[in-house]
């Protein structure tokens, strides 16, 4: 009895994580239209990828990363 409710919940799960990566399948094709959207609108897709990246951080962890950069860039007589 135990191996078939052990069955069951297997079962169950492996069924919620199959409608999940369908639904972050088809979240990830509607961002694919969107990035496509805005290069047909004359909008850079890299740069846009990048600041939607930047936004995800928060503000001191912005700070260091562009702190380091600047110093790495520096020290490559890039800056």
């Amino acid at each position: 009895m135990q191996n078939s409710v052990a069955a069951d919940d297997l079962k169950a799960l492996i069924e919620r994580i199959e409608r999940l990566e369908e639904e972050k399948a088809a979240l990830a094709s509607d961002i694919r239209d969107v990035y496509s959207e805005a290069k047909a609108k004359g909008f850079d897709t890299k740069i846009l990828r990048k600041i939607v990246g930047i936004r995800k951080k928060d503000h001191a962890e912005r700070q260091e990363e562009e702190a380091i950069l600047d110093l790495y860039l520096t020290a490559l007589g890039m800056a």
